[in-house]
């Protein structure tokens, strides 16, 4: 959601963040999970270019989008 947020391809945000392109792609389909050190460069990359990362309670310094406690499920 960050990444299209920036509307950042997946070879741009893999360049900015310093990690190999089939690493996120891996990663945002499912297929793999992130060593600690390459989920923090790519948080990194992301909030250098404006992302906010937001713990349960917190709230945004701007606008933005959020995921509900129940998923979205309405019914």
């Amino acid at each position: 959601m960050a990444r299209a947020a920036l509307q950042l391809g997946v070879r741009e945000l893999a360049e900015i963040a310093g990690v190999s392109f089939t690493t996120i792609s891996r990663f945002e389909t499912g297929k793999s999970g992130l060593q600690h050190s390459t989920a923090e460069a790519i948080r990194k990359a992301l909030e250098e270019h404006g992302i906010q990362f937001l713990e349960s309670g917190q709230v945004a310094d701007g606008s933005g989008v959020t995921v509900r406690a129940d998923g979205g499920h309405t019914g």
